[in-house]
């Protein structure tokens, strides 16, 4: 305990202890009797001292309300400070507000830029589209006339057929003998045709460019081309050490040009070498084993198609 609050604690309880104890107040005579000469002074001491405690009391008020106002100051200045953080934070929100607005608008710029883009992207892809459109349009009205052409040709083919049946008839009539020969010769068109023109095919290339053409028939035991064992039949034209595989067929199916390319595999795998090309010769080739031949690397020659070699 602090000496102010001693001396605080005496001057309250003091005057009551004494009232109320006289044992106390005898002791506290005697002793103020070994200090004081009388009762004056003991008196005049106990005025001085009661004088000091209230200094004491008067220092410590003081003091107290020195504490209090630096409180007071401190707390000012700490509200001054907290004020000064509020509006700093105020304006440091305000300042992220802003920022976060400018990119919210840097957003919505490449938003919508991004979108332009897109826009744009998608009305050249619709451009491409109709264009693609019209060119299998164009391509599928060229199809249109080569079919009708290939009709034409096909009727026309049909009333010869037509006609030449009649001339048979009456050959018939008149030569019963020649009806078998007559007979078979239509069947025997296509293969007929066929070996003709691989016939002059190897002529024209063997005896004027030097170059080797070879009909070659293997037979596949297991069945790789066809689905069972059946004959392979292909022809080769070699030239400078360049391999080329040909199928000569009077008409090429998608189904044909499939067979082909199995033809081809067979072969480069039972002898152990790749075809340099592959080449199909025929004057009648369905569109869809056209596209299968491009997917396939299978090179097409028909009408008045020429081959390079």
């Amino acid at each position: 305990m602090e000496n102010n609050q001693i001396r605080q604690l005496i001057r309250q309880e003091l005057p009551l202890v004494l009232r109320q104890d006289r044992e106390f107040r005898e002791w506290v005579r005697s002793l103020m009797q070994e200090q004081y000469a009388d009762k004056v002074e003991t008196e005049s001491r106990f005025d001085r001292l009661l004088d000091e405690l209230r200094r004491d009391r008067e220092e410590n008020t003081r003091k107290w309300e020195a504490n209090q106002q630096e409180l007071r100051a401190m707390r000012e200045e700490q509200e001054r400070k907290w004020e000064a953080n509020q509006q700093e934070l105020r304006i440091m929100r305000e300042e992220q507000e802003r920022k976060w607005e400018a990119n919210q608008q840097e957003l919505r710029a490449m938003r919508e830029e991004q979108e332009r883009k897109w826009e744009e992207q998608n009305r050249k892809w619709e451009a491409n589209q109709q264009e693609l459109r019209a060119m299998r349009e164009e391509q599928e009205r060229k199809w249109e006339e080569q079919n009708r052409k290939w009709e034409e040709q096909n009727r026309k083919w049909e009333e010869n057929t037509a006609r030449l049946d009649r001339i048979l008839d009456t050959i018939e009539a008149q030569a019963r003998k020649h009806d078998q020969g007559i007979g078979a010769l239509g069947a025997r068109w296509g293969m007929q045709a066929e070996q003709s023109f691989r016939n002059g095919l190897k002529g024209i290339l063997e005896r004027s460019f030097g170059v080797e053409v070879l009909n070659v028939t293997e037979y596949d035991d297991a069945g790789e081309v066809f689905g069972h064992p059946d004959q392979v039949e292909l022809d080769l034209i070699i030239f400078n050490g360049t391999l080329i595989l040909c199928e000569i067929k009077s008409s090429m199916s998608k189904s044909d040009m499939y067979a082909f390319e199995r033809k081809v595999a067979f072969y480069e795998r039972h002898h152990d070498r790749k075809a340099d090309r592959k080449l199909v010769i025929s004057p009648m080739v369905d569109p869809k084993a056209q596209e299968i031949a491009q997917k396939l690397g299978i090179e097409v020659y028909s009408y008045a198609d020429s081959v390079k070699l």
